[in-house]
């Protein structure tokens, strides 16, 4: 079946003997790529054939993925055919690895897919049984898929880190960028925003240009001592504000403030991969762009690719009638105050116009190490009416969901992680603990959540019970779904009143892009498999 290759795919995150492969090498960070390349070249290929790839590799804490979807859609919008690999997914592990800003067919994926894996498989026993873990196949999967479609330039977005990533095999690229540095995986990085950005310049390669946008000193100190150490020329991106605007404002396809800067090294990165590759007909000189910062725009291919470039799940807004969705998946602290600023801006433009009362409801989960004490304290301002916490289930109804099945994580730890998150949202309200706040699993029904008579806050077992509870059958697309309402207890029907009397619902979705995208599969019908 179609879901052959996922679930396969799915055994390397699970299987015990790669999981304590992948932590021991943790102690030894130079045995990740010594195995990565011993994977390659199982696999049919070689460090040697990544340098035809052309490759743009990019890098950072917050805003990498927008950076290359960026540069990705600028140089598509010049005729360019692009590979574009990026993670995690939203809904389908396909989205990872794009050909012109599309996820590969299922076919393509599917025949890509048993060819690397083959090729892994037959040649295990000779190498003690090992298979290389999930983001290390879907790396090896990439760069399979790029060469064997013959694309023009592949944009590359770090996993973690940079300098033991395992796309850090890659030894060419043309061009590299790291976007905005903070705080993230402090277990395999390091604590200090500065240990995290030696790990980031460990993708700086002799010669090859790269850029980055403005950081804290400490982080720029040690980037530019890394760049030196390694021979690489580093430039700083200026502000998107200080481009010259010949053609008129740039105007950018996502929203939020935030996303300047991105914009702005997908500018330098893009300027850079031309000024190698030249246009054809066009000599570098015609284009008038300077080497810190864009002097000229000759044409409107830059400015169209700006505001074409779409990256689902990032400061997304869906409206469905009464319903409005705004959707990011930010995960760390310095990116929850973007998502705040822009959902602030964005959802008070829209309640300006509403015409009626408007209720607001946050619907959050976090994972891994991340402080979601620290993001929820951060949102506090917004004034939701609701907050409502699940778990990156996207039903509880078994189904064949391989795309977005994790078997590293218990359901019992994410269902207590919500709870969790429930307790840090009443004190941070100042709301005393309400000991009938709790999860009631039953053997005959589906999981429900008790709740207080004063709580604003609700857990539901999984994202379509959530949603199917906030949207209070007023979005027309849940409602004509054919999956079966999940029964909740009158008393938390009842709490919904607000919800149904309202003019306008505005759902926040955020910390965590798994959420998001656990909400995208049942929202956004272009999702839909």
């Amino acid at each position: 079946s179609e879901y052959r290759p996922m679930c396969t795919l799915n055994t390397l995150q699970t299987n015990a003997s790669l999981l304590e492969q992948v932590r021991r090498e943790r102690g030894n960070p130079q045995l990740q790529l010594q195995a990565m390349r011993g994977f390659l070249e199982r696999a049919g290929l070689s460090v040697e054939d990544l340098d035809h790839l052309n490759i743009i590799h990019v890098t950072g804490t917050k805003g990498k993925g927008s950076t290359c979807a960026f540069t990705e859609q600028i140089l598509r919008s010049y005729g360019f055919q692009t590979g574009f690999y990026s993670s995690p997914h939203l809904v389908q592990v396909r989205e990872r690895i794009r050909i012109n800003g599309k996820p590969i067919s299922k076919e393509l994926f599917t025949k890509y897919f048993w060819q690397v894996y083959g090729r892994l498989y037959e040649t295990k026993d000779a190498y003690g049984g090992s298979m290389p873990a999930y983001f290390r196949f879907l790396t090896i999967l990439a760069f399979h898929v790029f060469l064997q479609e013959k694309v023009d330039l592949a944009v590359i977005e770090v996993g973690i880190g940079g300098a033991y990533d395992c796309t850090n095999i890659i030894r060419r690229p043309w061009v590299c960028g790291i976007s905005s540095l903070g705080i993230d995986h402090t277990s395999i990085l390091g604590d200090t925003i500065e240990k995290i950005a030696w790990q980031k310049g460990g993708i700086f390669k002799p010669g090859v240009p790269a850029f980055t946008v403005k950081q804290p000193d400490g982080p720029m100190t040690v980037l530019k001592e890394r760049a030196e150490e390694i021979g690489c020329p580093l430039w700083v991106c200026p502000e998107l504000g200080e481009y010259p605007a010949d053609s008129g404002p740039l105007h950018l396809g996502m929203a939020g403030q935030h996303q300047h800067s991105n914009a702005s090294l997908a500018l330098q990165l893009s300027h850079s991969w031309l000024e190698r590759r030249c246009l054809p007909g066009m000599c570098v000189s015609e284009l008038r762009w300077g080497r810190l910062y864009v002097i000229g725009v000759p044409c409107l291919r830059v400015p169209v690719g700006l505001s074409d470039t779409e990256w689902p799940g990032r400061t997304q807004t869906l409206n469905h009638g009464p319903v409005t969705y705004f959707m990011d998946g930010a995960h760390t602290t310095r990116s929850m105050l973007a998502c705040v600023q822009w959902f602030s801006e964005a959802a008070a433009q829209q309640e300006r116009t509403a015409g009626g009362p408007v209720v607001r409801v946050l619907l959050f989960n976090s994972t891994g190490e991340r402080d979601s004490a620290a993001m929820l304290k951060l949102l506090v301002p917004c004034h939701f009416d609701f907050a409502v916490f699940c778990p990156n289930i996207t039903e509880a109804i078994a189904s064949c969901n391989a795309d977005q099945q994790n078997f590293n994580v218990s359901v019992e730890n994410m269902l207590t992680r919500c709870l969790d998150n429930q307790r840090s949202w009443h004190l941070l309200n100042g709301q005393e603990e309400k000991p009938d706040s709790q999860l009631l699993i039953s053997r005959d029904t589906l999981p429900m959540v008790a709740s207080g008579q004063r709580s604003e806050t609700l857990v539901f077992p999984c994202i379509l019970s959530a949603l199917q509870w906030l949207s209070q059958g007023r979005d027309s697309i849940l409602a004509h779904t054919d999956t079966r309402v999940i029964p909740v207890k009158p008393s938390v029907t009842a709490k919904a009143a607000p919800l149904r009397d309202a003019t306008s619902i505005h759902v926040l979705v955020t910390g965590s892009l798994h959420l998001v995208g656990g909400v995208l599969k049942h929202v956004d019908p272009s999702f839909a498999c």
